[in-house]
């Protein structure tokens, strides 16, 4: 299982609300920013994802490696937290 998940979000999108809501039905815990009013946080999405668009995903596992995924991908989600 992934040490740690990261997800970056804006109140309004409708994608980061549908992938929070995977999280939920799946039992997965994340850490959330609202990258909205935080420009270090929309710094650092940027810096790991190359993207301005949410959500960003950010999954590490215990070696420290990440995995970005862009958008909600939900058959890439599961691959990378073995839900599949």
């Amino acid at each position: 299982m992934p040490k740690s998940i990261v997800i970056y979000t804006t109140p309004t999108c409708v994608w980061c609300k549908a992938t929070k809501e995977f999280f939920a039905e799946n039992n997965v815990q994340y850490t959330e920013y609202n990258v909205a009013g935080d420009q270090a946080k929309v710094e650092e999405m940027v810096q790991k994802s190359g993207q301005m668009g949410v959500p960003v995903i950010v999954i590490s596992d215990e070696s420290g490696k990440e995995e970005v995924v862009v958008g909600f991908n939900k058959p890439r989600l599961k691959e990378l937290l073995g839900l599949v």
